[in-house]
């Protein structure tokens, strides 16, 4: 989906009375061409400090005069929506400023979908604008944000504008409490630096190799934007149809749990054991880390046992819901509410089944097949007080911006998947035709530059970390090193004896050899292993075709928003020019942070099989114009994917022979290694 944004107006020179908004001189309508500049700075301004009022004197005009109620023509459901969530704010039914909200819990999520929804029903600019301002100064601030961001995402009012990066919008979120003491001390005696930050563990916790990317901020946002594009509580009634939702569902949890195993398996660790109910949790995890008020997340120790939860299903409930999915895997059918049989034993099987383990509102039977995914979170989340004894907060694993964080994360995820793998075996292998591209075969396949990662600093802003209402501020940043890798390139060939060109679907992954002992891994699990690191659109002429393709290219990563300070002064330079701004790179925040793309790998070089698979463009794609373009995301190019196949072609499907797979000529394999070398480009 495209990235959109709801804000507030920028300097306006006329009123527009007939809008029947009350006092707000200088409102300016879209009828008049609000530049994406003006756009961007009201977004801006709206996300800044979050927890103060508003910083911009229009943006407090617009809060402090404007009726949400005077005009309803100027919403399209004729102001139901605002006239709800105006009820409840007058009744002071609404959770008060400051309060923890999560978007598990029905309370908040339900309150920050009615402001929502009224963002979606703004007909023009204005008056989304002005409710956006008018509710930031009156409701939860977590609530707020969360209705900005999917507003952001999902209203056709403002394309092309660019949410600054989470991990400063939120910083207490991503940085350690030592490093925000040290944040305040430097705030209070008017010091600007750079605050140095390692990971929440220490070196006598064996998943403090891996700490580089579970707690990567990128990371983090990753998970947060893919949430907020694919929102499980999505309705029909809010947009277009999200066509293969569930499937993506899978799609991501998938990758993350191989790419963390990948990285386990370069740092020497044992890739990820499913959870169990019935037998201690063996990870820990304490992420030192606070929420805004200063009430530190619950932290979980080792070996610990998962008790029932106070107002949340049981966890032998939960066991039977996933026996309910697993009989529903055997027999190859989903029963819906109304008694009705959908087939799930075919291609898109898989989307139905995500949509009932999430569940979202797609599920066709939530109240038999429950919501195991959303609620093996919530469950784990509140152990540290399962009755509510002591009012302890959510554990990180009822944030999406902080889920990742946690191993367990990854357990569950790794129950869940096993899930859709063995529904993935249920289906019939591909047979020889349907993998073959005919007249098409790949001759060779080389990486060009070296496969290695290596530690980089990262910088991110403090300042809203403050709440001081300052106009000006003193630059405190936290630094933190993120694994990078150096660019490379794949050199692939590629000959065509069709007597015409043929347009072709390039694949690209890569799958463990072997396991941390260097036991060979079967070619079975290896397949299952593997991470996507390309997809994209060529056409082939007759004859030979050298095909290079930039790993900065890569179509499943996104480059690092800019900072908010970034984005304010470019929004700055182009307004004071008259000009647009440059953003169209960080439109889609979709995808995994560019720096992400391969695992860290070690000294003596982690071995990988690369595959390249060739395929028939023609019959794969979804939309037009895919071998124009020379960067897209695979799930976020006009809310579909562009690809028809499953995700994860040809290499989804149990592959019974495998000598059939290798003998394709349009599969082409070759093992890789990837080095890490202790580099760290550190910034002083």
């Amino acid at each position: 989906m495209k990235v959109l944004v709801l804000c507030t107006l920028v300097a306006a020179a006329a009123a527009w009375p007939e809008l029947g908004l009350r006092n707000l001189a200088g409102f300016q309508g879209d009828q008049a061409g609000v530049s994406v500049a003006q756009k961007q700075r009201d977004i801006n301004y709206l996300l800044h400090k979050v927890y103060e009022p508003l910083h911009d004197e229009r943006l407090k005009t617009f809060a402090n005069t404007f009726d949400p109620e005077a005009e309803l023509s100027h919403y399209a459901d004729g102001g139901a929506a605002v006239q709800r969530l105006m009820v409840e704010l007058k009744a002071k039914r609404l959770q008060k400023k400051g309060n923890i909200v999560t978007a598990l819990t029905p309370r908040d999520l339900k309150e920050a979908l009615m402001l929502f929804e009224v963002l979606m029903q703004c007909q023009d600019w204005d008056t989304a604008i002005a409710n956006a301002a008018y509710f930031r100064e009156r409701m939860n601030e977590g609530e707020v944000t969360y209705a900005l961001v999917a507003a952001v995402k999902h209203s056709p009012l403002g394309e092309h504008l660019v949410l600054p990066p989470l991990y400063e919008i939120a910083p207490h979120f991503f940085t350690d409490n030592r490093v925000i003491m040290e944040a305040y001390k430097a705030k209070m005696n008017g010091t600007a630096g750079k605050l140095h930050m390692n990971f929440t563990g220490t070196n006598k916790n064996p998943e403090q190799l891996v700490a580089y990317f579970s707690e990567d901020v990128g990371l983090s946002t990753h998970y947060v934007n893919w949430h907020m594009e694919y929102p499980f509580w999505w309705k029909d009634t809010y947009g277009p149809h999200i066509e293969r939702k569930g499937e993506i569902f899978f799609w991501i949890h998938h990758q993350l749990t191989n790419r963390f195993d990948a990285e386990r398996i370069s740092n020497h660790l044992k890739t990820v054991e499913p959870i169990e109910e019935d037998k201690p949790l063996e990870e820990g995890y304490a992420p030192q880390i606070s929420y805004k008020n200063g009430v530190p997340f619950p932290s979980r120790p080792d070996n610990f046992m998962l008790v029932d939860v106070d107002g949340l299903p049981m966890i032998d409930e939960l066991v039977h819901y996933e026996n309910r999915i697993l009989d529903a895997i055997d027999h190859g059918y989903i029963t819906a509410k109304d008694g009705s049989i959908i087939d799930i034993r075919n291609e898109r099987g898989i989307a139905i089944l995500g949509d009932v383990i999430e569940s979202s509102l797609y599920s066709p039977n939530p109240e038999f097949y429950g919501s195991l995914n959303n609620m093996a979170h919530k469950v784990i989340a509140r152990q540290a007080d399962p009755h509510g004894k002591y009012g302890m907060p959510p554990s990180v694993m009822e944030h999406y911006m902080g889920a990742t964080r946690d191993p367990i994360f990854y357990e569950v995820h790794k129950r869940i998947d096993n899930l859709f793998r063995k529904h993935k075996d249920s289906l019939p292998p591909y047979t020889k035709e349907e993998l073959v591209l005919s007249g098409v075969a790949i001759s060779k396949v080389a990486v060009e530059g070296p496969l290695e990662t290596y530690l980089e600093d990262y910088e991110y802003s403090l300042i809203n970390l403050f709440e001081d209402r300052a106009e000006t501020d003193v630059e405190i940043s936290a630094v933190i090193p993120r694994l990078n890798h150096k660019e490379f390139s794949y050199k692939i060939d590629v000959l065509n004896n069709n007597e015409e060109e043929v347009l072709a679907t390039v694949r690209i992954m890569a799958y463990p050899v072997r396991d941390r002992t260097g036991a060979e891994l079967s070619f079975d699990e290896g397949r299952w292993h593997a991470i996507e690191l390309d997809k994209f659109w060529k056409k082939l002429t007759p004859g030979e075709n050298q095909i290079t393709r930039k790993s900065t290219e890569a179509s499943v990563t996104v480059p690092d928003v800019p900072s908010e300070k970034t984005l304010m002064t470019m929004t700055e330079e182009a307004l004071t020019a008259g000009s647009e701004m440059q953003v169209e790179q960080f439109e889609s925040a979709t995808g995994l942070p560019n720096r992400l793309l391969i695992p860290k790998g070690n000294e003596a070089g982690v071995e990988f099989m690369l595959v390249v698979a060739v395929t028939d463009g023609a019959a794969d794609a979804a939309i037009e114009g895919l071998s124009t373009m020379t960067k897209f995301h695979y799930y976020d190019v006009k809310g579909v994917s562009p690809d028809k196949k499953p995700f994860g072609y040809p290499l989804d499907r149990r592959i019974p022979e495998e000598h059939v797979f290798h003998e394709i000529p349009n599969i082409k394999e070759t093992i890789v290694k990837v080095y890490n070398h202790g580099e760290h480009i550190r910034h002083e």
